[in-house]
């Protein structure tokens, strides 16, 4: 029997949870951070390295006390984080600046010029990150950081994606020539692939602004797969931690990709980890390129496996905001919720409340309710937001299957669908197909995983998801409300293509108000 500790770097906590070889999950505990916005600049958000790695502290504390585990026993830990969370990095790994946190937007301008010179000049990678390069991702933010920091330049050493920053900074690693890097963090957002030889070449990244001459070189080290390790525990870090020093720590990840893991992802299925934004994972033994999928990438989530990650940039967020802007609590506008009925609102709504990540890749974009009457209330807007998300997640999956990706399977994970039976019915029903659910949170297991990987307790990735994942049940559709959701997805699908495409034809939108009345009075009949 073996006790390992993983972690999981979310937008606003940190989750630490020890995991039994054989019992599983016996204890979590999360400590929260803050996320620096500014009204001024929608765009905007960033967060403090030294705040993270305090809380983890915190985490680590309660999550032992709480277990009576002897923090000497465990065997190894492992790190997921948000991503693209992206630290410029000077002397001795010394942060000089703040996270540009996933949900950061303002590279937009730098991802466009990056997309624009891939097409211009013939660069494959483009077309293995979906044709478009995001305002989300590695190097339009690091060339945003590059452009807005003249003063900080001259002390600029590398720059690390965050589950590579925590790795290092708990392994005690100074030197930057010492850094291992996630595949999955450099392959999915910042176009790294042997195809091409790592990461994109010099002359690339010139053409796009000569400020990243040299910058290739700077970001060094190994990149691996999470089945190689990327340090051991710091004594700084075990004494902080209350571990035994030296204990392993594989190479990480993103939280999406480990979470996909410990929901007990198998070729075939679709992961949707719903949270403040919904990420969906596949995994394929072979697969071809998705044009507006945001990552094609071997070895990412599984090390034997090709992963395809796509995704929504808010869903958790869009229902606070509705709540917010109530002046209540998700919670408490849900509250009857159940008692809606497919289309009944009459409200067609985008989840664009924070821009397109997939398959639009469009952060101008912003939410787009249709269909208001008067007597409309904000839990109207909460039942058709859910539904909005579940149509975008449809048009996202069947891109995915049109381009090879078996969509066997579809997993709601994170944290939403454990708090919301809403919307793991109204994925059913949307989807029209049965939607599997953790027996519980499956997030931090996934590092559980690949922790107990590295202590040595099992071989494979699978053996030990049999032995420690959570069961799954299942949500079945409901007939009549997959038949109402059926017009009204073409309906949301013309209107998402026809708004979110500069160069779209105009579709017949004049036909959408009159068809969202009719559907809603429909709905209103059933009984």
């Amino acid at each position: 029997m073996s006790v390992v500790a993983g972690v999981d770097f979310g937008t606003l906590s940190v989750r630490a949870t020890l995991v039994d070889s054989e019992k599983g999950p016996i204890g979590t505990a999360s400590a929260s951070y803050p996320l620096h916005r500014r009204r001024v600049d929608p765009n905007y958000a960033t967060q403090s390295h030294q705040d993270q790695m305090t809380a983890l502290d915190e985490a680590c504390s309660v999550v032992l006390e709480c277990t009576g585990v002897d923090g000497a026993s465990v065997a190894a830990i492992a790190v997921d984080t948000t991503g693209s969370s992206v630290i410029p990095i000077g002397e001795g790994l010394e942060p000089l600046d703040e996270y540009y946190l996933w949900c950061d937007h303002r590279a937009w301008a730098e991802a466009e010029e990056i997309t624009e010179k891939a097409h211009a000049l013939g660069f494959e990678g483009i077309d293995w990150c979906g044709g478009v390069y995001s305002h989300e991702w590695g190097w339009a933010k690091l060339l945003h950081w590059l452009r807005h920091n003249p003063e900080k330049r001259a002390r600029f050493v590398t720059a690390l994606e965050h589950c590579d920053m925590a790795a290092a900074t708990l392994s005690g690693i100074r030197d930057a020539s010492e850094l291992k890097r996630s595949v999955c963090a450099m392959g999915h957002k910042w176009m790294w692939n042997p195809r091409w030889g790592g990461l994109p070449p010099e002359s690339f990244l010139v053409a796009v602004d000569p400020l990243l001459a040299g910058v290739r070189d700077k970001i060094r080290g190994e990149f691996l797969t999470s089945d190689y390790l990327a340090g051991h525990l710091a004594p700084e870090w075990a004494a902080k931690l209350g571990l035994r020093a030296g204990i392993p720590i594989p190479v990480g990840a993103f939280d999406a990709h480990w979470d996909a893991i410990g929901s007990d992802i198998r070729e075939g299925d679709a992961v949707n980890v719903v949270g403040t934004s919904t990420c969906i994972i596949a995994i394929a033994r072979q697969a071809e390129l998705v044009p507006g999928v945001c990552g094609v990438v071997p070895g990412s989530v599984h090390p034997d496996y090709t992963g395809i990650e796509a995704g929504l940039s808010a869903v958790g967020d869009i229902f606070d905001g509705i709540a917010r802007r109530a002046q209540t609590s998700v919670a408490e506008l849900s509250e009857g919720l159940e008692l809606y009925k497919a289309g009944q609102t009459g409200l067609l709504r985008l989840s664009w409340d924070n821009g397109d990540r997939t398959v639009l890749v469009n952060p101008e974009l912003g939410g787009v309710t249709l269909g208001w009457n008067l007597v409309h209330t904000a839990q109207d807007e909460l039942f058709a937001a859910i539904e909005g998300t579940a149509f975008h997640t449809r048009i996202i999956l069947e891109r995915m299957a049109a381009h090879g990706v078996r969509v066997d399977r579809v997993i709601n994970a994170g944290g939403v669908p454990q708090r919301s039976e809403v919307l793991n019915k109204v994925y059913a029903n949307v989807l029209n197909k049965p939607v599997l659910v953790p027996a519980g949170i499956p997030t931090s297991l996934g590092s559980g995983i690949f922790a107990l990987l590295a202590a040595g307790a099992y071989k494979t990735i699978e053996e030990a998801q049999a032995a420690v994942c959570l069961p799954l049940r299942t949500v079945d559709p409901d007939p009549r409300a997959a038949a109402v959701y059926e017009p009204l997805y073409k309906l949301y699908r013309d209107v998402y293509f026809a708004l979110g495409r500069r160069d779209a034809e105009p579709a017949a939108l004049g036909l959408v108000l009159p068809q969202l009345r009719k559907i809603a009075a429909e709905a209103g009949k059933v009984q």
